[in-house]
């Protein structure tokens, strides 16, 4: 479905805003050359850009981008447990994370969704050759992030998944929200410390903000093994401490670039009813950002 342009001044304005991504910040943002690219490549038209919404005035933002006539968005940190709220309607994986990045307009109404899951997953087994099934995994943190990929990831079948949280209640809560889908999947699940999270596991995904902060590694160095996938959700200067922290571990250190592109792709797919070309988009993005 392709957005058809005219000539009135408002119509145009509202295209030309028809698509976003909401955070704070945000000027760090890839979603809109990602969006534009795949526009390029199935040959729908739509423009898709960045906004950044006030700590304190996200609620107020999307409503002015629904009053504009927008059509869809994603959203990033720190809005994800808020866009779930606020959403109208909202999916199931959206509900069991309590988190939300992908807004998609229908008949006047936000359907909330979260693509960050399946984005993940799909970035580790199809991008990085990584099988799941089986596996010890390793999640850190316990906010909207970390909630958005656990759905998903039990539903691969690991073997166990650690939550390890600075405060283990709120690890716990989100063992508990996951518990029923984990028992259908046969996963052992368990929320312990950042301290003492056990380890030798076969994969770990940091979801802290504590690459886009700055701050040091969350967890002990006995987590990794050689041979094992030490993944970061941030992508770019951010994740580069973790994968390096990783390497110096006999780890395989990966960003979160694959997953920002996947996850991106199901989010257009959702909007524009066209799979885009996710592998290509992805070498591309790292080309052009190697190359800066």
């Amino acid at each position: 479905m392709n957005t058809s342009s005219t000539s009135s001044s408002t119509s145009s304005e509202i295209t030309l805003s028809a698509y976003c991504v909401f955070g704070n910040p945000i000027a760090h943002s890839r979603s809109p050359w990602i969006h534009s690219r795949f526009a390029e490549l199935t040959g729908e038209a739509l423009i898709y850009t960045k906004r950044l919404a006030p700590l304190d005035g996200f609620a107020q933002a999307l409503n002015d981008f629904r009053a504009e006539g927008g059509l869809g968005c994603n959203i990033t940190v720190p809005f994800k447990l808020q866009a779930a709220a606020l959403a109208d309607h909202i999916s199931p994986r959206a509900a069991l994370a309590g988190a939300c990045n992908v807004l998609h307009m229908v008949d006047g109404q936000f359907h909330a969704d979260n693509s960050d899951g399946i984005g993940l997953v799909r970035d580790i087994t199809i991008n990085a050759g990584f099988d799941l099934k089986g596996r010890d995994i390793l999640l850190i943190g316990a906010g909207g992030a970390a909630a958005g990929v656990f759905g998903p990831l039990l539903e691969c079948q690991p073997r166990r998944i650690v939550v390890a949280n600075r405060t283990v209640a709120k690890a716990q809560a989100l063992v508990d929200a996951h518990a029923a889908l984990a028992l259908l999947q046969k996963v052992e699940l368990l929320a312990l410390t950042l301290q003492a999270p056990g380890a030798d596991f076969d994969l770990i995904i940091n979801g802290t903000a504590s690459s886009l902060s700055g701050g040091g590694i969350p967890v002990p160095s006995s987590c990794l093994r050689p041979g094992s996938l030490a993944c970061d959700l941030m992508y770019g200067p951010a994740a580069q401490g973790f994968m390096t922290w990783a390497a110096e571990h006999g780890a395989q250190g990966r960003d979160g670039l694959g997953m920002l592109v996947e996850q991106a792709g199901e989010a257009f797919e959702m909007w524009r009813g066209v799979r885009p070309p996710t592998a290509q988009v992805l070498a591309e993005l790292r080309a052009l950002l190697a190359a800066s």
